[in-house]
């Protein structure tokens, strides 16, 4: 049997222990291409832990591309394992650490190969991204990703614009460009924000690739190993990734999903002020409207009020916009840059989520000061985002073709929602709890206390429904019982039967434990769930 040691006491969950020690051990060469390993109910016996948990474990790392099951053999080894999880914290969770919990060995292979596994020096330790941007399989119904859907793109409008930009500006948009952007597009990006009472100069533009970029540079420009940063808990796993990267610590401020007292939803601001007595805080970074993934907007009272915060401890607030124009009824509410009376907000923003991700056109507008280092960081970084995807972009909203698009997708957008909600209403059992947004690409789902959000996902993909469990997005203490829903990118249908398939691996789940509680389990399944 497999020498694994586990740790009930550790905050690391022990799926992920086990996930782990087995990649040290491929990592050592102890396990070797070709090697059986034990079935999931052998070693959960073994370990003493539920199957699901030694489950929930082989599920990763099949994923990974490091086992292999087969049908009436067993699971095994691969012969050319990869190891895209090799890196610094296991628990995924952002804690700021970058030592491994089960760090293999560098050890040379028998067959006098470089582990390059083992050389890597950035062991980014965050695999949340990898995880939310999955293959697909075919026939699959994918809750996974929060992105456009792609049935929707004008094609044939964007080619037009292709060539119209090429034709008018051809020779200078297919030479190197200036770092901080092509100057046709960053006059219509300073239209777009004049629009939202958003008043910029040239000089305060930086045209990025995409808003991932925009943290980059940032962090780059901003932070040094050890500082600190706030972020909203849960977030976005891509800040969490960038920020954990740079060395520094992720500071989580729980994220209120309900709005029925004076409070409101989106960051706690009482805990915010706390935080900010309490720590040295370089940055902050939140996504005041349909934040991902909780899907929550944060009233105009809170956006003033996280302003005075930030003026009077002096940290800077990073403002993600990128869901803002994604809304279905009403009018959009103020951003904070627009509310911003002391030159404090950085304001990021993509067309990624409301047209085009693989074209990766952004911006940054932040102060003259900062947009001049920025430029510097980009230049040694990328010298320069791709000129003729930013021409094309251009020529698109010259055009009027974005503004059209735009309103299509939010009528399109807001049905999905619609049949969302009605079939989460209609499927799930009683306990369950989810968000209510008026607009974005996903809300937040909450099972009753005991329930593993992961467990459920591992039932689940066996039927053919993809979701993202709640601890990718965690930067600290995450909740098991929650995860969350993309939906713009999914057809009604297939929203209405993935619920119902959730719905009813849901309820098998509760009769399970019914019947295991009735017979005097000497373990009740809510302690079982607990060890997952």
């Amino acid at each position: 049997m497999l020498p694994l040691q586990l740790q009930p006491e550790s905050h690391i969950p022990l799926y992920l222990q086990i996930r782990d020690q087995l990649r040290a051990m491929v990592h050592s060469g102890e396990l070797r291409p070709g090697d059986r390993i034990p079935a999931s109910r052998e070693l959960a016996q073994h370990l003493r832990v539920h199957r699901t948990t030694v489950a929930n474990a082989y599920a990763e790392l099949e994923s990974d591309g490091l086992i292999q099951g087969h049908v009436g053999r067993g699971t095994f080894i691969r012969e050319e394992p990869s190891f895209p999880g090799h890196n610094g914290k296991a628990n995924g969770l952002g804690n700021g650490s970058s030592t491994p919990a089960f760090a293999p060995p560098a050890l040379a292979p028998a067959n006098g190969q470089v582990r390059w596994e083992t050389l890597f020096a950035d062991e980014r330790g965050e695999e949340a991204l990898s995880r939310l941007t999955p293959t697909v399989p075919p026939g699959a119904i994918s809750f996974i990703v929060a992105r456009p859907a792609a049935e929707f793109f004008p094609i044939d409008k964007l080619s037009t614009c292709v060539q119209s930009a090429l034709k008018n500006d051809g020779p200078r948009i297919l030479q190197l460009g200036s770092s901080d952007g092509y100057a046709p597009l960053k006059r219509v990006v300073a239209e777009m924000l004049k629009g939202e009472d958003i008043k910029v100069r040239d000089d305060q533009i930086l045209i990025t690739s995409g808003c991932q970029q925009a943290l980059d540079l940032l962090s780059k420009a901003f932070l040094r190993p050890g500082d600190s940063v706030i972020l909203e808990n849960p977030t976005y796993p891509g800040a969490l990734a960038v920020f954990s990267a740079a060395r520094v610590r992720c500071l989580g401020v729980n994220v209120r999903t309900e709005s029925s007292d004076s409070a409101g939803a989106g960051m706690d601001l009482e805990a915010l002020e706390t935080t900010l007595v309490q720590n040295r805080v370089k940055l902050i970074v939140v996504t005041p409207d349909f934040q991902s993934p909780t899907g929550t907007t944060m009233p105009v009272s809170a956006r003033k009020r996280l302003l005075e915060l930030a003026t009077r401890h002096q940290v800077p607030v990073v403002e993600d916009h990128i869901y803002a124009s994604l809304y279905f009824r009403g009018e959009p509410l103020p951003s904070l840059k627009s509310l911003d009376r002391s030159g404090i907000v950085i304001h990021i923003d993509s067309f990624s989520k409301v047209a085009f991700p693989g074209l990766r056109v952004g911006w940054c507008v932040a102060p003259e000061k900062v947009i001049d280092r920025l430029r510097l960081v980009k230049q040694y970084t990328d010298l320069h985002t791709d000129q003729l995807a930013q021409a094309t972009v251009a020529e698109f909203v010259q055009q009027g073709f974005f503004e059209k698009h735009l309103k299509a997708m939010r009528r399109v957008y807001a049905r999905r929602l619609e049949v969302l909600l009605a079939s989460l209403k209609r499927y799930m059992p009683e306990g369950v709890q989810w968000t209510q947004p008026q607009g974005g690409m996903c809300l937040w789902v909450t099972l009753p206390p005991g329930y593993d959000a992961s467990e459920l996902s591992v039932h689940a993909r066996e039927r053919g429904v993809l979701f993202s469990p709640g601890r990718y997005f965690y930067v600290q203490v995450p909740r098991p019982n929650a995860f969350r829903l993309g939906f713009a990118g999914v057809e009604e249908k297939k929203i209405a039967r993935g619920i119902e398939i959730l719905g009813e691996e849901l309820r098998m789940e509760m009769r399970r434990r019914q019947r295991g509680n009735g017979r005097g389990s000497a373990r009740p399944y809510e302690t079982r769930m607990a060890l997952v």
